[in-house]
């Protein structure tokens, strides 16, 4: 009988340690880990469990990268980690970590170019951003298309740039060869001009048709476009003037300034988004060659002179009634 207890000893024995190792596995695998605070975490495309474990320990978020093999094998069975830049919480265990790097939950980063906004603002938003890399020129105005474009950290701000510009040429070339029959622009660069100025002229999407239709109808009659912002943009090259414009600025004699010339400026003067190209090609019909604000964002249209100086009148009441004089 003594004989056969201690014939189990070493299996009691074993057990104890097999039972105490799996427990410091365990308790390894959900412990609290060393990194200080919420971080960003890359994983490289094609990263084995062993350079992404040694990546964790260089970068502070686990204490071992041995360690932490050894239990995803155990405890990660079928998680597979994945490419793409992720968000670390504080102190992640190294069960965390490895679920959220085998998850979808990948850290996504964006730029937001705004209908209307003009090349130099574009290249100054792309060269403030810390995640993207490399230098750019400033981009040709019109060439890029307004839209929110995902990038990734540490992306070039070439590539980015290129891409808006594939946008707008993919774009500009399904548009055109959809345009309508009542069209003025007879080229699609002629439509990013018109369009350029349809977007500046007003914020009011439902509105840009009506513009449009009204600047087509001015085009194809030889009017002046008398657009405000075709003066403004020799002066900014597209961002806000900041003042009113003066006369002298009124009466400048330069390439852009439709109050000193006839026909479209010689280049856009914005990005236009896809609205305003659109609006551009199928202008709204209608015999209306004058606006003027209304007071509530958008435009009063007229057909005559006449009509037009009574809308005058009436934002002139609505500005004194403001205050603005």
């Amino acid at each position: 009988m003594l004989g056969s207890r201690r014939g189990c000893m070493p299996l009691i024995a074993a057990a104890v340690l097999f039972l105490g190792a799996l427990g410091w596995l365990g308790i390894g695998w959900y412990w609290s880990g060393p990194l200080a605070k919420e971080s960003a975490f890359v994983v490289p495309d094609g990263a084995s469990l062993g350079a992404v474990a040694a990546k964790l320990e260089k970068e502070g978020v686990i204490s071992s990268a041995t360690a932490f093999k050894l239990r995803a094998r155990i405890f990660g069975v079928g998680r597979t980690i994945k490419a793409g830049e992720f968000k670390l919480p504080g102190h992640a265990s190294m069960s965390q970590v490895l679920s959220i790097v085998a998850s979808d939950q990948i850290l996504r980063r964006f730029v937001t170019v705004p209908e209307g906004m003009p090349s130099i603002m574009v290249y100054e938003k792309l060269m403030a951003n810390p995640d993207l890399t490399g230098s750019i020129e400033v981009p040709v105005e019109g060439s890029l298309l307004p839209d929110t474009y995902e990038i990734e950290k540490g992306e070039s701000r070439q590539a980015v740039l290129l891409r808006m510009q594939a946008a707008m040429q993919r774009t500009l070339a399904e548009l055109w060869e959809k345009r309508g029959a009542n069209t003025v622009v007879k080229t699609p660069g002629e439509a990013i001009v018109l369009a350029s100025i349809v977007e500046k002229e007003t914020g009011k999407a439902s509105e840009r048709p009506m513009v449009a239709g009204l600047y087509s109808n001015r085009v194809r009659t030889g009017m002046l476009l008398q657009a405000d912002p075709t003066i403004i943009y020799p002066i900014t090259k597209g961002k806000p003037l900041g003042r009113r414009i003066r006369q002298s600025e009124i009466n400048a004699v330069n390439d852009y300034n439709t109050y000193s010339m006839t026909g479209l400026p010689k280049g856009p003067i914005t990005n236009p988004g896809r609205a305003a190209i659109e609006a551009v090609l199928h202008p709204a019909e209608t015999q209306a060659l004058y606006m003027v604000a209304d007071g509530t964002g958008g435009h009063a249209f007229a057909n005559t002179l006449a009509e037009h100086n009574a809308n005058v009148e009436k934002w002139f009441t609505i500005r004194k009634e403001r205050g603005d004089f």
